[in-house]
């Protein structure tokens, strides 16, 4: 018997088959984008010490391939009695594989049907473009959530995919298509020049989407969250920036805090009084329009940001964990492309000029997706770029520590600087939530490879190794994942582990 089928039969035997029964969720599975809807990109890993670190390095018996450039995070599912778990990942060919998560060897894939070529576009950078968007796995329905924007003789469609972790069949009652189902008052939802970069989420029995548009701005485009029912499909609900653009783009896609959904938008097109551009929204799980200014934050210069394109959503929000003694609020932080950092009230987000902190941090845009940990009563946050507090040696580095404190308002300082070249997303790994913090960053589309920094203090523990341990195909804001025994790098074409 090949590897293959006895990947296929071992999984097979683990899964379960039809009903489908209620899983709790497994301390190594990865389900969502940057391991939580928090998207703190915190990752525990009880054997990830800073020393054990240091002796990091690729796991040459791992062969995972896959067919085409891939810019979503991986995702990792393990079965409970499993030993070992399934890789997921998505790919611009429109295709979902599922890998053995101990070999690489390919358990299942499933093709949606043809992606996007860019010549049927009005702008865009990605070619051909099929999932981009980071998809989310439910434990409950056994599935994994997807966008797949599809060539079909009308045009271009987006369609939401539901598919069985089993063997990667469609669940029945989906895919189904944006542009029939989503509705926003008189707006309509434009499937050519919409796009869905950001990760998807799940609240409450309720799978949201995010989107946006092109590279190029082009188009009749939204920022757009569209919510609907795992349960029922046809039940759908949407919320949209008023403007045209807002888009929400960034690859972290919507933050939750088990309440309320938190998106930011970017740059609006001719608004004359502002129009939901270049903002922090604090959504309600029904998606219902609100005017109420603790639902919303906005820059006073939004209208500066707008002709710049200089997008507050070049991340999404990230919610902070800081202790909340004498009433302090909750705090959630937005990076713009402005280089500004703006510390918000969770639970009242202060409408246009609300921020209860804001304080340039960086010479250039922010793009990436953060990562953040606390320690010793601070909030630290991860941030791909230079930074504009960072020893002259290091400005030119690729990766910033803030370090945010508690207090009336919260202060904000940089604590470190690292450098690489390379524009991936960080993550974070702990033993437990706090201690060892390491911060990881790929180099991707510079050095293309993988960096550990010592949480605290910044110390470099792990620089890629030797030749050998340099990556290819590695595309821009690419996030690794982590597990108990692995790091996972998904790439153009394969996939890598590095073992410890």
């Amino acid at each position: 018997m090949n590897h293959l089928m006895k990947s296929s039969l071992l999984l097979a035997l683990l899964l379960p088959c039809s009903p489908i029964p209620a899983y709790s969720s497994q301390s190594d599975s990865v389900l969502t984008y940057h391991a939580g809807s928090n998207r703190s990109g915190n990752f525990v890993v009880p054997g990830l010490t800073w020393e054990r670190a240091r002796s990091l390095h690729r796991d040459e018996n791992f062969q995972a391939q896959v067919s085409g450039h891939v810019y979503a995070q991986p995702l990792y599912w393990q079965p409970p009695g499993s030993s070992t778990g399934m890789l997921l990942v998505a790919t611009e060919d429109a295709t979902v594989h599922a890998l053995d998560g101990a070999t690489g060897h390919e358990i299942w894939r499933r093709s949606l049907g043809q992606p996007v070529q860019r010549s049927s576009l009005r702008c865009g950078n990605i070619n051909p473009l099929g999932i981009t968007g980071t998809p989310v796995i439910d434990e409950q329905s056994a599935a994994i959530y997807l966008d797949a924007a599809l060539s079909e003789p009308s045009g271009p469609h987006h369609r939401l995919f539901a598919l069985s972790l089993k063997d990667g069949k469609v669940l029945p009652g989906w895919p189904i298509d944006m542009s029939e189902v989503v509705r926003d008052g008189q707006q309509t939802f434009n499937a050519r020049d919409q796009n869905q970069r950001g990760a998807l989420a799940i609240l409450d029995g309720t799978l949201y989407v995010p989107f946006g548009g092109h590279y190029g701005d082009c188009g009749n485009y939204r920022g757009w969250v569209v919510g609907v029912s795992i349960g029922d499909p046809r039940k759908v609900t949407s919320w949209s920036t008023r403007a045209r653009g807002g888009g929400i783009w960034a690859p972290g896609g919507i933050s939750t805090d088990g309440r309320s959904l938190f998106v930011a938008t970017g740059n609006t097109f001719g608004a004359s009084s502002w129009s939901d551009g270049e903002a922090v929204f604090r959504l309600s799980a029904d998606l219902h329009r609100s005017a109420d200014q603790s639902t919303f934050f906005a820059p006073n210069d939004w209208r500066a940001l707008d002709q710049r394109d200089a997008d507050l959503g070049g991340t999404s929000p990230v919610l902070l964990d800081l202790p909340r003694e004498n009433g302090a609020p909750a705090l959630v932080l937005a990076l713009g492309k402005d280089g500004r950092a703006y510390v918000l009230d969770r639970n009242n987000l202060g409408g246009i000029g609300g921020s209860l902190v804001a304080q340039s941090v960086s010479p250039a845009p922010i793009r990436t997706a953060p990562a953040t940990f606390s320690a010793n009563g601070e909030a630290f946050v991860a941030f791909q770029g230079p930074g504009t507090q960072c020893p002259q040696q290091q400005r030119g580095g690729g990766l910033t520590v803030l370090k945010i404190g508690p207090g009336s308002p919260p202060t904000m300082s940089t604590a470190w600087c690292g450098n690489l070249r390379g524009a991936g997303s960080p993550i974070v790994t702990t033993t437990d939530g706090h201690s060892n913090p390491i911060v990881w960053i790929l180099g991707a589309e510079g050095d293309n490879r993988l960096h550990g920094f010592k949480g605290d203090t910044g110390e470099e523990l792990f620089s890629g190794g030797g030749a050998k341990e340099m990556m290819t195909g590695l595309r821009h804001f690419q996030t690794l994942i982590a597990t108990s025994s692995r790091l996972f790098v998904a790439a153009d074409g394969r996939v890598y582990a590095f073992t410890f």
